[in-house]
């Protein structure tokens, strides 16, 4: 019986510190004033997460593409993007980088997202994309 109790502990301790390290995943949406301070810093690591086509339309410039909704996401995060850095996250409107800054934050990035996206980013901004 002492080893049920024990097991059970273990259990509910495990889940409890894993809920704890999913809580501690957060990200910070950012306007695009403070994208533009972020990104000016050349050790962000900025991101588009849009599809390879959207990208090729337009982008802010040193972006890399990076399709959350691609099957290689995973894989690219592993190789392109470095953990010890902040990353910079973007797409069309603001719903997938939430979801890219996420699952970024989840791997231990430091992350930050454009709210509002790249639409509103290029609406308020005279100077040139990509």
């Amino acid at each position: 019986m002492k080893r049920i109790l024990l097991l059970v502990a273990l259990v509910c301790l495990g889940a409890y510190v894993y809920s704890q390290r999913r809580a501690s995943a957060t990200f910070k949406s950012v306007d695009n004033a403070e994208f533009a301070r972020i990104i000016a810093d050349t050790t962000v690591q900025l991101v588009d997460v849009r599809t390879p086509a959207e990208f090729a339309a337009g982008h802010i410039p040193e972006a890399v593409n990076i399709d959350v909704r691609g099957e290689k996401f995973d894989s690219e995060v592993k190789t392109v993007l470095d953990p010890s850095r902040p990353v910079a996250v973007y797409c069309r409107s603001g719903a997938r980088s939430k979801t890219a800054a996420h699952a970024l934050a989840e791997k231990g990035f430091r992350v930050y997202e454009l709210n509002k996206g790249f639409m509103n980013w290029n609406g308020a901004r005279t100077e040139p994309t990509e």
